[in-house]
């Protein structure tokens, strides 16, 4: 096997704490090394090491050695690495020319690397601006992007989450066959059913420090998928909280506009979730824009308790902006990196609900502790917490505005099994609780049958099927409901 990265007893200290603790892994072309473990183990760190790239203040020690070439990295969260002022095609144009060739060839290697990455239209997509895609489609990009660099070692960080089950087998077997061409891949990943289908080698991390390693079959022995459980019991509707009516929605394009959503009717009752699920773009994160005030380019109306809400953020009423609370699925992005964060939770209920900034704090510690949070986690600046730790803060930050109505977009993507878990009991809890509608944006079948009451499934921006949880996921009756369950069963087998 040649190697082609390597990294030797690396420690990473930050503020006297060490976050990676005398990790060594080496890379193999052609092979798929998988770095597992819960949030906050230290895989991402250990990861960027391979890019030379280190939280802010680091202290490190131990070596890296990439003697191939260009590493390439799928981050977790997609949009933080893109130029939100480009459009997709100038960005992998620039990549392109740094790798040389004539300008007439820039535009079919662009193409055809988001083709690798699973991309099917892809001239469409090279003409949208980043934030005019979905999370998976971002995802696809960047390593279209990795492609085209002409990476010999890809270190692909989540690189399923907020992926429908149909895309992520794409994007396994693109990993499968980037392997196949000879590329080294560290898939840092909390999906077993993933790491079980491709990786090679395992390597287990806890607390900073590897605990396990050795090959996927022996290291996975024993440690369970996911289940596709049947579908909760709906409950007795609660008066309507939220509803849409012929909501069209649009994206600006080099063409003119796009449409994204069409005719959108749905409604949302005190205590409910209604679960929304489709393919990757078919406009669930647009959906979920429109009802918090983030996408105003649309036609019809949105109410909340029967009456219209603005269209934008800014145009809302702090009780209209408490009462509907949205939380990302990137949750790095929706943090200032120069503040801590448990500031940051504690100014919701500043701002929103009128709270001293002192009962702030002290509900801002309850609940980030709910989260499994403590003082010494909530007191650090987001780049110094995990994506599954910031997805957490994130949830609580929307929670301290005391709001009616919760939009969730893709909040349980990229967690290990225990987060997840978690993190669906305390939502079940407040819907039964504190009477809290949930609109729950979804890839995940299975969160989608332990939470919801309703479902609704969109494909090309158009409500294709709606009902009770367990009545849909029973007995579908659209051809992509079926697809979506085949497809999340065959996964979990």
């Amino acid at each position: 096997m040649t190697l082609v990265a390597e990294v030797r007893d690396l420690r990473v200290d930050i503020g006297g704490r060490a976050i990676v603790d005398g990790v060594s892994l080496a890379a193999h072309a052609g092979r798929i090394t998988a770095v597992i473990g819960p949030s906050g183990s230290g895989k991402t760190t250990t990861g960027l090491a391979l890019l030379g790239e280190y939280p802010a203040g680091a202290v490190v020690d131990g070596e890296v050695r990439t003697p191939a070439g260009p590493v390439g990295y799928i981050p977790q969260h997609p949009a933080s690495v893109l130029n939100p002022a480009r459009r997709v095609g100038a960005l992998l144009a620039d990549i392109a020319a740094r790798q040389g060739g004539g300008r007439p060839a820039r535009g079919p290697r662009a193409e055809e690397a988001l083709r690798l990455a699973q991309l099917p239209d892809p001239q469409a997509v090279l003409r949208r601006f980043p934030h005019q895609l979905s999370g998976g489609q971002q995802q696809r990009v960047v390593l279209a992007q990795a492609l085209l660099l002409g990476a010999r070692v890809i270190v692909a960080d989540e690189p399923t989450t907020g992926q429908d089950a149909l895309t992520k087998q794409g994007v396994v077997a693109q990993l499968a066959a980037v392997a196949a061409r000879g590329i080294a891949v560290i898939l840092l990943s909390h999906d077993l059913d993933v790491v079980r289908e491709l990786a090679d080698e395992v390597v287990v991390m806890r607390a900073g420090r590897v605990v396990d390693r050795g090959p996927a079959s022996s290291v996975l022995e024993g440690l369970e998928p996911a289940e596709l459980r049947a579908a909760r019991t709906p409950r007795p509707r609660g008066p309507v909280r939220l509803e849409t009516r012929n909501l069209t929605a649009r994206h600006r394009t080099a063409r003119g506009t796009a449409e994204v959503l069409s005719g959108i009717g749905l409604s949302l009752a005190a205590g409910e979730c209604l679960a929304v699920v489709g393919r990757s773009g078919s406009g669930k994160t647009t959906l979920g824009r429109c009802l918090a005030g983030l996408h105003r380019a649309y036609e019809g109306t949105v109410l909340f308790e029967g009456t219209p809400l603005p269209r934008s953020l800014r145009s809302r009423r702090r009780a209209e902006l408490a009462s509907v609370q949205y939380v990302f699925q990137d949750a790095k992005a929706a943090f200032d990196e120069h503040r801590p964060v448990l500031d940051q939770v504690a100014r919701s209920a500043v701002r929103l609900r009128g709270a001293t900034p002192g009962d702030a704090r002290r509900t801002a510690l309850s609940t980030l502790g709910e989260f499994g949070l403590g003082e010494s986690l909530a007191g650090r600046r987001p780049g110094e917490l995990s994506g599954g730790e910031l997805q957490r803060a994130a949830l609580a930050r929307a929670l301290l505005a005391g709001p009616q109505v919760l939009i969730c977009d893709e909040i349980t993507s990229g967690l290990d099994a225990d987060t997840r878990t978690t993190i669906l009991d305390a939502l079940a809890r407040l819907g039964e609780r504190v009477g809290l509608g949930l609109v729950f944006i979804t890839h995940d079948l299975a969160a989608a049958a332990a939470l919801a009451d309703r479902i609704a499934v969109l494909d090309s921006g158009r409500i294709v099927e709606a009902g009770p949880a367990r009545h849909l996921l029973e007995t579908p009756q659209h051809t992509l409901t079926k697809e979506l369950l085949s497809a999340s069963a065959k996964a979990l087998s």
